[in-house]
């Protein structure tokens, strides 16, 4: 008996559960601390009230025989992903097919799963900051070589985002096959123009190389020349799959529900991707419930969609307060303007969970560090837009009296 000692490589405890358990720590040595979590990115307002009610007279359909419904299909009701087609991309004028929609239970999971339609040879060019999951999931796979003595893995590519980048990745100077992409990014907030996507897209098709693009957070976007999809590039249908989340967007967090899409131009030697993930997720995956997608469907509504606009600028005001309130008293801050997170400074010189000590000990708010991000995330610290408006301004007033 063997098990998957690529398993093993990894960090026994994945960075949002080591900042869990040391705040569960200091909570319990000091049961009547106050704690203000801007950490986790996790959202606190409510799911709309469309959706609700979309929800409520599903549940009402699956207690009668004439409208009960078991097995969704693996890849999504119609009719929520004609929807899905109709606002997210045919409104911004890309023009896709329904079945290049795959609706799944979160964006997390599908950028996690997509890896199981590559092979384990590939190369992997992944950003340093980065959301944790697009390497944790490589090396569970067998794709990441040995840990290196600066944190890093000795078969990815690493493209380091930092000031001196304005923090985005620039091309590969060598050939790499898989490239994870996530704008606006997190951790830092930071978005990618037209133009500098454009370069990314023919990058790919140049070398033969699939962009995995992670656009959990265009619903923040609010600047004009910010691609919402990849899809708005010539040429992405060719060399792109995009991962998309409702948790941000409608507050599906705890719902879960999301998509990812994978045009059927898009081939490896000759060889669909479209129809691999769609073989793959009929194998592993029975579907997201019917009452979670009439609730999906429900967010594209005109009052589903007002309802939303509401919910997203209550977190960008968030974000704002954050942003601001750390920028006058004299950190250098990023993000916030397209994102729900904003990324600072340490001040001087201080490690990240230095920080995290001294925030959590001094003033009972919880962020995250920017190490747990990766090597180049050292030295800054992520903070999050989900709170609650008066939360967050008290959170800001808290850092102040440091």
């Amino acid at each position: 008996m063997k098990i998957n000692e690529n398993f093993l490589k990894i960090q026994n405890n994945y960075l949002f559960s080591d900042i869990a358990k040391k705040v569960k720590a200091y909570q319990t040595e000091n049961p009547d601390a106050d704690i203000i979590r801007l950490g986790i990115g996790d959202v606190t307002r409510p799911l709309p009230e469309a959706v609700i009610s979309a929800m409520k007279k599903a549940v009402e359909e699956m207690a009668h025989e004439d409208t009960f419904r078991g097995y969704p299909p693996e890849w999504g009701y119609d009719f929520l992903k004609s929807a899905i087609n109709k606002n997210d991309f045919l409104a911004r004028g890309v023009k896709l097919q329904d079945d290049e929609i795959f609706v799944s239970d979160g964006a997390k999971s599908d950028c996690g799963n997509i890896g199981d339609i590559f092979g384990v040879d590939n190369i992997v060019a992944v950003c340093d900051p980065l959301y944790p999951v697009y390497i944790d999931t490589n090396v569970m796979a067998g794709r990441s070589g040995e840990l290196l003595a600066n944190g890093q893995w000795s078969n990815f590519y690493y493209m380091p985002c930092t000031k001196e980048t304005n923090f985005l990745p620039a091309l590969p100077e060598k050939k790499v096959d898989i490239i994870y992409l996530c704008f606006p990014n997190n951790p830092t907030g930071m978005t990618i123009t037209k133009d500098e996507l454009k370069k990314w897209v023919d990058y790919a098709n140049e070398n033969g190389s699939v962009i995995l693009y992670d656009a959990a957070y265009e619903a923040f976007i609010t600047e004009e020349n910010v691609p919402h999809s990849i899809f708005e590039i010539e040429g992405a249908k060719t060399c792109a799959i995009e991962f998309r989340s409702f948790s941000k967007t409608a507050g599906f967090t705890g719902t879960r529900c999301a998509y990812t899409v994978i045009p059927h131009e898009l081939k490896v030697n000759g060889v669909e991707l479209n129809a691999l993930w769609a073989r793959r997720q009929a194998t592993k995956f029975n579907g997201v419930s019917y009452i979670t997608q009439r609730g999906a469907e429900a967010i594209y509504t005109e009052e589903g969609k007002k309802q939303v606009r509401e919910t997203i600028g209550y977190y960008q005001k968030n974000a704002k307060v954050i942003y601001s309130g750390l920028k006058d008293m004299g950190y250098e801050v990023f993000g916030a303007v397209n994102s729900p997170y904003i990324w600072l400074k340490t001040p001087d010189n201080m490690k990240s969970w230095e920080f995290f000590d001294m925030l959590l000990h001094k003033v009972q708010v919880v962020g995250t560090p920017g190490s747990g991000f990766g090597p180049s995330g050292e030295g800054y610290f992520r903070l999050t837009a989900f709170g609650s408006a008066d939360r967050t301004k008290e959170a800001v007033e808290r850092i102040k009296s440091l």
